[in-house]
Formats: structure tokens, sequence, C-alpha cells
């Protein structure tokens, strides 16, 4: 283990929980050892992690067997910080850096003081973004990124001139996924509440439908168009409900999919049918990607919207805001010093 740079305390302050269910109120405030860096990893000094649904929803036991690994579990994935010590085999990282970083969805560790992250998802964060704003980024905009490129957008200028339907477009992933469309030269169709629809439009969106009117309930696109490719952010739309929206081999990326969606996804599969529906089960974010994002955000072409701020102390009530599924953006819980 490589010697540490800077002075680390040997204890920290941390939020857990140590069984599934119970939501906020079965969040625990601990001190628990610093963990330390190993081969090809960096510890952090946390200044900001954000809360996303899946970090509830795998305390809440529907990754179960799978997540969470053991108990006690300390949760949260997207972090933002200043790196305090390098492990052995880990370049282009030292001590001082500010970073940006999706920790081991394994291990979790993002709602404490200090947490270790793998130097293959930890990013540098210009001095332009805040630490809050970067870590809005890695499953959110990780997600929003994939699910483009699994409908064919480009970032390269050379992309097709696609027509796109984002759903629940004012939440964590669908407000990235509006603006990430625009910079692939998109044509996007949204759907939010009514309070949110201005927001939505100034990020880029080109058709924006209140869900809850008749018009916004139907999905269709105002203007008559057939979607190329539909990023489905929202629950309770049925695969019979985008079927006859959707161009020739349009598809309908499900970021939320119940098991009726994965049984639809493999009847198209045997079936060759050119319209699909297609789960986004698993991120497969990289550093690459990390990087693009952090960079579109230091060149102001990327917005994080944050919804709320917490002290790692109110963890509990940055949880419940999740759960209770009313954010608009990202929830952010910040580390005091």
């Amino acid at each position: 283990m490589a010697t540490p740079t800077t002075t680390t305390p040997a204890k920290m302050r941390a939020v857990l929980y140590d069984a599934c269910g119970g939501g906020a109120p079965s969040l625990k405030h601990v001190e628990v050892p610093v963990p330390s860096a190993k081969k090809n990893e960096v510890l952090l000094k946390l200044q900001a992690a954000t809360v996303n649904p899946l970090d509830w929803k795998i305390q809440r036991g529907d990754l179960r067997p799978l997540l969470p690994r053991r108990l006690h579990f300390i949760p949260v994935t997207d972090v933002a910080g200043v790196v305090v010590d390098v492990g052995p085999g880990v370049n282009g990282l030292t001590a001082g850096d500010q970073v940006v970083a999706k920790l081991n969805s394994l291990n979790g560790g993002g709602l404490a003081e200090y947490a270790v992250a793998s130097a293959n998802l930890t990013v540098k964060r210009p001095a332009q973004v805040s630490a809050a704003e970067g870590a809005g980024l890695p499953i959110a905009a990780g997600t929003a990124l994939e699910a483009l490129r699994s409908i064919g957008a480009k970032f390269d200028g050379t992309g097709k001139p696609l027509n796109v339907l984002i759903t629940a477009a004012s939440g964590g992933v669908g407000l990235y996924a509006v603006q990430l469309a625009k910079l692939a030269n998109l044509h996007v169709t949204a759907t939010c509440g009514a309070r949110n629809m201005d927001l939505v439009k100034s990020l880029g969106a080109d058709e924006v439908m209140d869900y809850r009117t008749p018009e916004g309930a139907t999905l269709r696109s105002p203007s008559g168009r057939k979607y190329d490719g539909v990023v489905h952010c929202a629950v309770g739309v049925s695969w019979s409900s985008f079927r006859p929206l959707l161009s020739d081999a349009g598809r309908v990326i499900d970021i939320t999919p119940n098991f009726s969606a994965i049984l639809t996804y493999v009847l198209h599969r045997v079936t060759f049918s050119k319209k699909r529906l297609v789960p986004q089960l698993l991120l497969s974010l990289n550093k690459a990607d990390l990087e693009f994002l952090v960079g579109l955000l230091e060149e102001d072409k990327l917005k994080t919207v944050i919804d709320s701020r917490f002290p790692l102390s109110d963890a509990g009530k940055a949880w419940q805001s999740s759960i209770d599924g009313h954010a608009t953006g990202k929830i952010v819980v910040e580390m005091e010093s």
C-alpha cells in the first residue's frame, strides 16, 4: 500500500444501513475507519455526492441477492472530492487533484467523509466545475449518454437528424438527456409536469408536453413526427403505447424496465422485430465517457440542474426526497468540514 501523501484521520463520519428495507428512517449515522487506497485505487476526501433512485432501490432489496453485497452498507456511488492518497499502479492522478468519480456499486461508500474509488472511473475536475455539478454526472448523465447512443446519436457531427422522445424529462436522467440530444443535433420532444415545461424548453427541447394533459398522455409529437428513438425515464407506459409512434426501426430505451419490458425485449429479439424495446439494465460507464461529460460541463455545453442540497448530517432528508420522486434534477449531499 502506498504511503499517504497527506494526513488523514483514523475515523470518519458516514451514513449506512444494516438491513434491507426501512427507507430513510433506517439510515444510521456512525463513525467508521477511513478506508485505504489499494492497487489502482485512490482515496478521496469527499465534497459532494448525489443520491440516485438506484441507491434506495438497492436498500429496498430490489437487487437482492446481487446488491448490497454485504451489510453494513454505505450507499451512493456518484461523488466529487479531492485525492488525498494514491495506491500502487495509479498514473495521472496525484494528491490534491479535484476529481469526479463513480464508486464501485458493490462497495458503495459515497455517504461518508472519505471513500475509495477506482482510478479507472476517476477523472480530474476543472476549477469551472463545482463539486455538486460534477457529482451529478456519473449515473444520470452516463445513462442518458448510453441511451442516446443506443438510439444512434453521435456527438462528432456525423450523426443523422433523428427524432427522439424523452419521457420524465425533468428528472435526473431526463434533463441530461435533453441537453445531450441537442448536442447530437436531434429533434427533441419531451414530457414533464407543467411546472417544469419552461425549464425543459430552456435546455433545448423543441416540443414539450405536460404529461397530465390528454395531449401529453398520448405521447404523440405535436408536429406529427415519428420517433426514431425514445429515452423512456418514466414508468407505467406500455410498449403498445409506443409502437404506433415509432419510425420503421424505432427503439424505446427503457431505463426503468419491469419484468414485462424484459419479456417484450426477448420477444423482439427472437422475432427480429425492427421496432424494439430495449431495457437498459446496467450502465457501462468508462473513464473516457466521464471525461467527455466533465468536459461538456467545463465548456458550458451541459448543465447539472440541482434540485436541492443537504449536509451529510441531513442525508436522510436527501434520501427521502429521492424516494418521493418529485425532484427536478439532482439531489446533492455535501460533506461539511
